[in-house]
């Protein structure tokens, strides 16, 4: 990050937390030049910048000024925004359908030559995917056919072994053994979910919850139960404490680490509660954390694993968030139930392709996957603040928003009167997309929500259809 652009940033921070409030003056350039031992010229830039994102403004003779609209609190730091609404006491299970509303909506967005605020998938150029394409190519040239036969579960050892060698170096001792190759962590979900729980079954999600979670329940035949989720939090323990104490939960499904749509990293104390609570009932918990390299921070995030002393932790992720989506690799660490896992995946899909597996291992062991992730995660980063600048700048009072610690998603609160669904049909008319709330809850508590997705590059063509978008929503709101 350029040092005008980090200024920037920091001064951003120091406006969403209130240090400094609407109307009133930013330090001096000379000032602001002798505090953080930069140039004037650097100074200058970043003023620039913060007046771009319309976090201040200059004022003839007097400096520069925080914007009213810019001291407005975006952040979602109260629980309710992102908990059930308040008048609903008690939670209650519900058939899942949800699957033709999500289809038909990645439908349009992949129909349309549109902004793609709306996607799931993050920007392919930013992934190495043709120095792997090189790798599977020179695979599929110097070995005989009878050497590419699919790995048998639990998948390629090689690409195992790398595996584990990345979660030992993050902290997470974790045995090889354990770990079975899926075709990405979608089918780690649903393995993990058919092993622990039958249809007709009762899970314990999140509100609101990643929609591949919610497919996963839909496609097996049981019954979701939302459960009040903190935007910064997490999931709210002691409500999920209550739904056990009142109704038999089979398992819970949860994303720790910079969920979708709300990109929180729960921190380790609450990670820690989760776990224990659900031990002491010897309920499992499914953990996607498919988002693991994406964090913002300095380091990488602890996991629920890294809590487990029952085996009841269920871990999925995969290398489609942060290395390449076009090989869908992915696995799972299931605990005591490995052995179901794998006998699961040899019934529902026989095996992972064997050259994916080998050309993903083989970029692991001879690449840079570290400097590749560096990388990534300062774009990801600058173009989170950039959104959320722009968001602020162009949407009407009332809009909040997350805080994202990670990932790709903004998690965005409209007014109330907004439908996000007719906000989905207005905006792809003029090319451009969003993720309405409606995906991501078998109720209807985020009808007037929206996800974006940030990973792709900001350029004059997005800034416009933010501007567009936001004028979208004033006109509704």
């Amino acid at each position: 990050m350029k040092l005008y652009e980090k200024l920037a940033d920091e001064i951003t921070e120091a406006v969403r937390r209130g240090v400094f409030a609407a109307g009133e003056r930013i330090p001096s350039v000379r000032q602001a030049s002798q505090q953080h031992g930069v140039s004037i010229k650097t100074v200058l830039h970043a003023y620039a910048l913060l007046e771009n994102r319309g976090i201040v403004e200059t004022r003839p003779q007097s400096g520069y000024f925080v914007r009213e609209a810019a001291a407005r609190s975006v952040a979602l730091d109260e629980p309710q925004p992102g908990r059930l609404p308040a008048h609903q006491t008690q939670p209650v299970a519900a058939a899942v359908d949800v699957s033709r509303l999500v289809l038909s909506t990645l439908r349009s967005i992949r129909a349309h030559d549109a902004v793609p605020f709306g996607s799931p998938y993050p920007d392919p150029s930013l992934f190495p995917w043709r120095r792997i394409n090189q790798y599977a190519n020179a695979i599929a040239r110097r070995q005989a056919s009878w050497d590419l036969i699919d790995d048998l579960p639990p998948g390629n050892a090689e690409l195992i072994r790398q595996i584990a060698r990345r979660y030992a170096e993050n902290g997470v001792p974790v045995d090889p053994g354990e770990i079975i190759i899926t075709l990405g962590a979608t089918e780690a979900i649903n393995l993990s979910l058919q092993a622990v729980a039958k249809p007709g079954d009762t899970v314990a999600v999140e509100s609101p919850t990643y929609y591949a979670m919610l497919h996963a329940i839909e496609r097996l035949g049981m019954r979701a139960i939302e459960v009040a989720t903190h935007p910064v939090q997490g999931i709210d323990v002691e409500a999920l404490a209550r739904v056990i104490a009142e109704q038999k939960i089979a398992a819970c499904m949860v994303m720790p680490n910079f969920q979708n749509p709300l990109g929180f990293c729960m921190p380790d104390a609450r990670k820690r509660q989760l776990v224990d609570l659900l031990a002491a009932h010897e309920i499992p918990v499914i953990e996607n954390d498919v988002y693991q390299e994406l964090y913002f921070g300095e380091t990488r995030p602890s996991t629920l694993k890294n809590f487990d002393t029952k085996g009841l932790v269920l871990h999925c992720a995969s290398f489609s968030k942060s290395l390449t989506a076009s090989y869908r690799i992915g696995w799972a660490l299931p605990g005591r139930y490995r052995a179901q896992v794998e006998k699961l995946k040899f019934l529902n899909t026989l095996t992972t392709p064997s050259v994916p597996q080998v050309a993903v291992a083989d970029y692991l062991r001879q690449d840079g996957y570290d400097r590749h992730l560096r990388h990534v995660r300062k774009v990801y980063r600058q173009q989170a603040s950039i959104m959320m600048a722009m968001v602020q700048r162009f949407f009407p009072a009332g809009t909040r928003m997350s805080t994202p610690q990670g990932g790709y998603v903004l998690w965005v609160e409209l007014p109330e009167r907004v439908d996000s669904m007719r906000l989905y049909q207005a905006a792809l008319a003029r090319s451009i997309t969003v993720g309405p709330g409606m995906m991501f809850s078998t109720r209807n508590d985020f009808r007037h929500f929206i996800r974006l997705n940030y990973s792709y590059p900001w350029t004059a063509q997005t800034e416009a259809a933010l501007k567009t978008l936001g004028e979208l929503v004033t006109r509704m709101a």
